[in-house]
């Protein structure tokens, strides 16, 4: 007899091998499936999210170029259709973009440079009302208070003067990082707006041939979406920027056009970038116009953002890449804390791109991946999309026409 019909005999309770996962509740058995699934699947995310932060200085450029074909793109196809061939098209608007962005830079140098002195003046003014309210107002304080307090503010900066040198340091440094990334992000740039279609096809071809179709065609949808992305959130920015500079001039604020040029790059970041840069301009406000200046300052932002809010996320932002707002701030929040700055630019779109490229995967019909016209808005919506296929009785085929 053998050693385990022996152990039977003895243990007549014992169940059979194949009989112990029997034992085990069907509960328990599902929970301990979905649980390390959900810890594979958390670990791959992780070893993604990690290997995207060490390859940061060609995956930021990368994605900027990519925001930027975006929004250069829908011109160069125009020029394109106007018979300019597509190398001379993509070089009339790198030239043009980079032209207006260096004389944005330099009018907003020189206004910061012919204003620093009235903003020195006024910041000296409302340092001695401070000092005098601190001295005559409710708090009573003496000079000698004032004075020491200064003196130890000095002290501190005088002890801590390694670290300042080091952060100058650090700075410099920074400064190199992005001109290094600039000149990447331009050639990169380049790249896909002369050769997009070519670089796409070809990543295509590394996914299986069952489902390469329909891959195709999420990706173009989820470009298409980033187009419409980047055109309402360029229109939301300039609403912004517009609203609050002219309240700025209003009130008489100093440095109106940097401050508006702030707030305009700010409202990339959808939410939370306008509130920061708004917040920038009260307390500018604050500084040289005083408290009720910067009532008066904080209130234009506060209509500016209900109007963005209430009206221009909705009418555009929501057409356009059709995202809840929690899950826009969840997103934001999630880039700040993965990647800084860089993350907190970048989730918004993302997430868009995401949510257009599932919807076409989940979506019923077969598209031609030859008509999905990247350009336009309306493809990044499977459900609106006049070449989408379906099988349903009723909706549209891929002739643009509905089925009896």
């Amino acid at each position: 007899m053998s050693q385990p019909q022996r152990a039977r005999r003895e243990e007549p309770f014992l169940p059979e091998p194949e009989d112990i996962i029997g034992l085990i509740p069907r509960g328990l058995r599902v929970s301990a499936a979905l649980a390390w699934r959900f810890i594979v699947v958390a670990a791959a995310l992780y070893a993604v999210v990690w290997l995207i932060g060490y390859l940061g200085v060609v995956v930021v450029p990368l994605s900027i170029a990519l925001l930027l074909a975006a929004l250069l793109g829908p011109a160069v196809s125009r020029l394109v259709k106007w018979r300019v061939p597509r190398g001379l098209a993509t070089g009339i608007m790198i030239i043009a973009a980079l032209a207006v962005l260096g004389g944005l830079l330099t009018f907003v140098i020189t206004q910061i440079s012919d204003g620093m002195p009235q903003l020195q003046k006024q910041l000296t003014e409302s340092l001695n009302q401070i000092k005098n309210w601190l001295i005559n107002g409710p708090p009573h304080l003496k000079q000698e208070q004032i004075q020491d307090f200064i003196n130890q503010a000095i002290d501190l900066l005088q002890k801590n003067q390694l670290s300042i040198t080091t952060t100058a340091l650090t700075t410099a440094g920074t400064v190199g990082e992005i001109l290094t990334g600039f000149v990447l992000t331009l050639f990169i740039l380049i790249f896909f707006l002369t050769g997009g279609e070519g670089i796409w096809t070809f990543l295509t071809r590394g996914i299986p041939r069952q489902v390469r179709r329909r891959f195709d065609v999420a990706g173009r949808r989820g470009f298409a979406s980033l187009v419409s992305y980047v055109r309402a959130t360029a229109a939301v920015a300039v609403v912004d920027a517009v609203g609050i500079g002219i309240g700025l001039a209003i009130v008489g604020v100093p440095l109106v056009v940097p401050l508006a040029t702030l707030v305009f790059l700010g409202a990339f970041i959808p939410i939370i970038g306008a509130v920061i840069t708004g917040g920038v301009a009260v307390l500018v406000a604050l500084v040289t116009k005083g408290f009720v200046g910067a009532l008066i300052v904080l209130a234009i932002v506060i209509g500016v953002m209900q109007l963005e809010s209430h009206i221009l996320q909705p009418l555009l932002l929501g057409r356009a890449v059709k995202l809840h707002p929690l899950a826009v701030v969840l997103a934001i929040t999630a880039g700040l804390v993965a990647a800084g700055i860089a993350g907190a630019l970048l989730a918004v779109p993302l997430l868009a791109v995401v949510n257009s490229g599932v919807r076409s995967f989940l979506h019923e019909g077969e598209t031609d991946p030859g008509t999905v016209d990247v350009m336009d808005t309306a493809a990044a919506n499977p459900d609106t999309d006049p070449h989408a296929e379906t099988d349903d009785k009723g909706k549209k085929s891929d002739t643009g026409k509905t089925e009896s």
